[in-house]
């Protein structure tokens, strides 16, 4: 990379939030991203792309799969550039954010792809097995995140989860089906007490 990557954030004349990286092909990707996600999902991208490229230190187009591979050391064992820590005591951050800022990067690849910039994406889908030649496609996740359940709500917790229920907004704002019925509501509250 020239420069080092810089996120800068400013308004529009329509007050927008405009995100940029100084790096032309990340900010023409952000520019592209911007109709067509929300803000925030254009800011976190745009966090993600800063943190992949300040650890690998090249230019998009020289991005090769090993240096996707190398990030994902640097981030999972806490090497230098990580820029966020997991918890207490552990050396890099969490499998959900790393699959996420791989995400990013493979989205970046994949619109450099289709407008002719590269031609191939450098963030493998997944790493191939001995099982390969029977079932092409189906490798093994490169970063494998836990899953976590759902948390029980308490007594108290329940009752204001009904109390927001019972004051949600009619149809088109977001809580019904999309033809203009609302789920009918359950608990103490659907008796009319």
């Amino acid at each position: 990379m020239p420069a080092a990557v810089r996120l800068t954030r400013s308004r529009d004349a329509a007050g927008g939030v405009v995100v940029r990286l100084g790096v032309p092909l990340l900010d023409e990707y952000l520019e592209f991203l911007a109709g067509r996600c929300r803000p925030n999902t254009v800011r976190a991208v745009a966090y993600d792309l800063k943190v992949f490229f300040t650890v690998v230190a090249k230019s998009p187009r020289r991005v090769r799969p090993a240096d996707v591979l190398a990030f994902m050391t640097a981030q999972r064992t806490g090497g230098e550039g990580r820029l966020q820590v997991a918890g207490k005591g552990e050396g890099g951050v969490s499998a959900r954010t790393l699959r996420r800022r791989l995400s990013s990067v493979s989205g970046l690849y994949a619109f450099l792809q289709a407008r002719g910039d590269v031609s191939v994406n450098p963030v493998p889908r997944g790493l191939p097995t001995r099982r390969e030649r029977q079932r092409p496609g189906q490798g093994v996740p490169l970063v494998r995140a836990s899953r976590t359940l759902p948390q029980i709500l308490g007594p108290a917790e329940g009752r204001r989860a009904d109390r927001g229920a019972a004051h949600a907004p009619g149809p088109g704002h977001g809580r019904g089906d999309g033809a203009g019925r609302t789920a009918p509501l359950r608990g103490p509250r659907a008796a009319g007490g």
